[in-house]
């Protein structure tokens, strides 16, 4: 297979043009081996598949619940599709054609991967978030991370069928919608963040407008009015990057009836805290944490680096944001679901902490904190505890 893969690019590259199924096949009936019509298609569609698209791994990325795929080296891919990581069947002939693949995919986001930069960081067409390693950095072979965004938004029935919201919480979480509450949704790695946040969307009225700023373009919410700003990086130059700091502030001018973060990383923070004082009501994004009461720190650790004092950005703070909801993903790669909503608190010392309103048990059973009735009362009573 490796010889006729590399006359076969021998031939496409002589003739010119891009390499399309109809000059595949030509190039491979050129080859004069006895091949039938079924094969001669099926042999198209995996040299397309490594000359243009994604060689062996095409399959896992067209598949609908997949939502990482991960190679450590030619022998070794695994995939998430929402129970955890799985090792596959799949291999790579050799070290080289997982090498060249990686390039490839670098390359098309127009990025560099070479042993001077032997690591990158992309956005792939279609949003796919790629990360690449290539060796002697990666010790066991080149090493591929790709995200792949979802293909729809849930509804919040769905993910109350899938245990990430507990039945309990869905009345608590459409309030928030409905009153047009700031919040920040938070969690680790993988624990639903953009998935829950793209269902919380879906519920806000239709005559609103939704402005999304996102890295990348991850957020699918099913609403009539939504505008997408996404941030680009700098080229191979390192001229024409367009950060998320860039466009919160084209955001602003753009008439949001909810201005949506998609991902609250870095210098962002302090455009986003303004907007939210200014009249901006029913912002929301989302923060890696690993605990609720960690949102605060994290905030102000952004902040603070980006030049905000410590005291201006929990005053900012204590004005603009109103709830964490946090979310967990059980051990194992397990079932992700919402673990705790809590309020954003301004203590007398002037700095902000979290009031645990609600927790959920890992079985969905709600138990109230000591900040639910001011959570109510934040609500306008659209929730109650109990």
């Amino acid at each position: 297979m490796t010889r006729l893969s590399d006359a076969v690019r021998d031939r496409l590259a002589d003739t010119g043009g891009e390499p399309t199924a109809g000059r595949v096949a030509a190039a491979l009936r050129a080859e004069e081996r006895l091949l039938g019509d079924r094969e001669v298609l099926s042999l198209t569609d995996e040299l397309r598949a490594e000359f243009v698209g994604a060689g062996p791994l095409e399959p896992l990325l067209r598949s609908p619940e997949v939502t990482d795929v991960l190679v450590n080296g030619p022998s070794e891919v695994w995939v998430d599709a929402g129970s955890g990581l799985v090792r596959t069947a799949l291999r790579f002939q050799d070290e080289a054609t997982l090498r060249r693949l990686a390039q490839r995919l670098t390359a098309a986001a127009g990025r560099r991967l070479d042993d001077a930069s032997p690591y990158a960081d992309a956005r792939l067409p279609g949003g796919i978030r790629l990360h690449a390693v290539l060796p002697p950095v990666a010790a066991n072979g080149t090493c591929l991370s790709l995200r792949l965004p979802r293909r729809r938004a849930f509804t919040l029935d769905e993910l109350i069928t899938a245990g990430t919201v507990p039945p309990e919480g869905a009345t608590l979480l459409g309030a928030l919608i409905e009153t047009r509450a700031a919040f920040l949704i938070s969690g680790g790695t993988g624990s639903g963040k953009t998935t829950l946040l793209s269902s919380l969307l879906s519920l806000a009225h239709p005559g609103e407008r939704l402005l999304l700023v996102e890295d990348s373009a991850e957020l699918r919410p099913d609403h009539p009015h939504v505008v997408r700003l996404e941030a680009r990086p700098p080229n191979v130059e390192g001229a024409g990057g367009v950060t998320l700091n860039d466009l919160v502030r084209q955001a602003l001018r753009m008439r949001p009836d909810r201005l949506v973060v998609g991902e609250v990383r870095g210098p962002e923070v302090i455009v986003l805290l303004q907007a939210l004082n200014t009249g901006h009501e029913g912002g929301c994004g989302t923060l890696h944490a690993n605990t609720a009461a960690d949102v605060p720190a994290r905030l102000e650790a952004l902040a603070c680096a980006a030049g905000l004092s410590r005291e201006a950005v929990h005053s900012q703070l204590a004005a603009a944001l109103d709830v964490v909801v946090h979310l967990v993903r059980e051990p194992g790669g397990g079932r992700r679901r919402v673990a705790e909503i809590c309020l954003l608190h301004r203590a007398p010392d002037g700095l902000v902490g979290v009031l645990p309103a609600v927790s959920f048990t890992a079985n969905g059973e709600l138990r109230p904190g000591t900040g639910a009735e001011e959570l109510a009362a934040r609500l306008h009573h659209r929730w109650t505890p109990g």
